[in-house]
């Protein structure tokens, strides 16, 4: 289905982001693979596990093994297809998921508050920022998005296009995707209502703020009153149940059109009521769990599609921020997104208001039956989620720069540390790589935990400073050796030849071929190597934004990090219904940790 979407875009887009500019993805080596899968293994399971683990690996590529089968077939794939692996992902990892979508999936971006603390300054911001979003598509749909670059490299720009007008599909099965290339309108809720709005007069031209301004007075006007039935919570639902209940809203003609109409919007504008006031050391934390899901059923959860792959969310208090849909998008060009909003804020509306006579945005209604008030009541959404953000300040990645250390891999080796601080065990942590640099490239996984690694987290304790002192530069010294500095992943990432998709590769290929799952991927190895108890992402931004989304598993966490120049911003989250995990505890040991592998490289601070 996602294929199918990108085919729909016009020639021009076609020719600008799918340009032969980029090289296909290749497939890892085999054996290459396995090794760094039992390295992979051997800071996790003990050494009978390993041997065990070692027997099936030899099964499995050895004289009669499926593996050098499932590698042809996955060389195969790999020539007759635009991404090997890509499509695969996007189906396996979100579309097949069968989890909610708030937390679990779709990350949520928090920026610095505006100066405004009502609702007149609320709707003048939201005007600058649909102009500026609508200014955005524009230079993506004429082809004026500069190529980005990596290492000199040009990277893939084909998920550009399909930010706007985008909508993952609920299924009981599996979700699809829908693309909508001629899209006029926007979809705003306020107060659990849902209102269509052009954004672009009869001619063809875009509205000025000016214009988006009084149209959002309009919709202030009609929705002065907070719905009773907050439709929106719908989507925060199980796929399943979601689909399910989906189909019967779709039953009925009313609610087929708003649905509609809210899936073919360019983005959602969600604009939320005031929250309860928190002290400012917690602002931050409630700040991102406002954006990420809304703050539960009884604050503004029902403000929101989950399903639309592009939600911008202002609050009255001056919060704002975005959430998005992973399986159109992802975080850097999300980020270029809101690099080229922030920019465009700066500056006065270039657009002098015609005299044109708007009509007034269309209320979405739906005929809601006893059956919809009974999945909307099911559907309440329960904050389980533990957040907590921070701005560390002693230093940023200017630091590690300065001793020819990779800022990524400095604060990596942070959060192994603290993670084994607090639960004295090192565990299967992945962090996210960008796959760009390949078309059609999504992303794979760096594997934290390594011996040297382990080594260094046993020892850390140990009461020589000139001991310490070692252990850090050795660690230092793997991370470098084998890493570019300037974006601080592991040069095989850099080149396609992370281990973890590659795998999943495998596996899939074997299903695709009739087979049985191979004995290596049913291996209680296997089992642990992919329960990721500690998820961690980079996300390099030019403002002080916070990023957030949820763990991977139910006893994990998920760590998001901002580097700039002398400060660093965190967010941890955890599940409160784990009594194993807190959010608070690992990002003050985190916090605590930074400070003395300060020490260690500046011994006289």
């Amino acid at each position: 289905m996602l294929k199918t979407c990108l085919i729909r875009m016009n020639n021009t887009c076609q020719e600008r982001y799918f340009s032969s500019l980029v090289p296909a993805q290749p497939v890892p080596p085999l054996a290459q693979t396995l090794q760094g899968y039992l390295r992979a293994l051997e800071p996790l399971i003990p050494e009978e596990e390993l041997v065990h683990t070692r027997k099936n690996i030899q099964k499995f590529c050895g004289e009669g093994g499926l593996g050098p089968q499932l590698q042809e077939g996955l060389e195969r794939r790999a020539r007759h297809s635009n991404n090997w692996i890509s499509d695969w992902w996007v189906q396996w990892a979100y579309l097949e998921s069968r989890q909610p979508l708030p937390v679990h999936s779709n990350p949520a971006i928090s920026l610095p508050k505006r100066d405004f603390s009502d609702w007149r300054g609320q709707l003048v911001f939201a005007s600058k920022l649909i102009a500026a979003a609508l200014d955005f598509k524009n230079v993506v749909d004429n082809g004026r998005l500069p190529v980005e670059y990596m290492r000199g490299q040009p990277l893939c720009m084909e998920l550009f296009p399909l930010l706007f007008s985008s909508c993952r599909i609920p299924g009981r099965k599996h979700d699809t995707i829908t693309h909508h290339s001629r899209a006029r309108h926007i979809t705003v809720v306020r107060n659990y209502q849902f209102f269509q709005m052009d954004v672009y007069n009869s001619d063809g031209s875009r509205m000025t703020e000016s214009q988006i301004h009084a149209q959002l007075l309009r919709i202030r006007a009609e929705s002065w009153k907070t719905d009773k039935e907050p439709m929106g919570i719908l989507t925060s639902e199980h796929r399943q149940t979601w689909g399910q209940a989906y189909s019967r809203l779709l039953k009925d003609k009313l609610n087929k059109e708003s649905v509609r109409a809210i899936e073919k919007g360019l983005f959602t504008l969600c604009l939320d009521s005031p929250v309860m006031r928190v002290s400012d050391d917690k602002y931050s934390s409630r700040m991102a769990a406002q954006i990420l899901h809304g703050g539960g059923t009884h604050s503004n959860s029902g403000n929101r599609w989950f399903d639309k792959t592009l939600q911008f969310v202002v609050g009255e208090d001056g919060s704002w921020g975005l959430l998005y849909e992973q399986a159109t998008a992802e975080g850097p060009p999300i980020a270029t997104l809101l690099d080229h909003i922030l920019q465009y804020c700066k500056k006065p509306d270039p657009k002098k208001t015609p005299l044109i006579p708007l009509q007034m945005p269309k209320k979405l209604y739906f005929n809601i039956d006893r059956e919809i008030k009974r999945d909307i009541e099911h559907a309440k959404l329960i904050n389980d989620l533990d957040i907590r953000c921070f701005n560390f300040q002693r230093f940023g990645k200017e630091l590690p720069k300065q001793h020819n250390l990779s800022p990524n891999a400095f604060i990596q080796v942070a959060l192994q540390l603290a993670y084994y601080k607090v639960h004295n065990e090192v565990c299967a942590s992945c962090d996210i790589a960008s796959q760009r640099m390949f078309r059609g490239g999504r992303t794979d996984y760096i594997r934290s935990p390594t011996n040297q690694m382990l080594k260094f987290v046993l020892n850390f304790d140990d009461p020589s400073i000139s001991v310490r002192s070692i252990l850090l530069n050795k660690m230092y010294y793997y991370y470098h050796r084998e890493s570019d500095q300037s974006v601080g992943y592991p040069l095989p990432a850099l080149k396609g030849q992370s281990i973890d998709r590659h795998l999943l590769g495998l596996k899939l290929q074997a299903i695709e071929e009739g087979l049985s799952v191979p004995r290596l991927f049913m291996d209680t190895a296997y089992g642990l190597a992919t329960h990721w108890k500690l998820r961690t992402g980079q996300v390099p931004a030019n403002t002080d934004s916070v990023m957030c989304f949820g763990p991977l598993v139910p006893d994990g966490y998920a760590v998001c990090y901002n580097p700039q120049s002398d400060h660093v911003h965190f967010s941890v989250t955890a599940f409160n219904c784990c009594e194993e995990t807190q959010a608070e505890t690992l990002a003050a040991t985190l916090h605590s940790t930074l400070c003395q592998l300060q020490e260690l490289l500046q011994p006289t601070v």
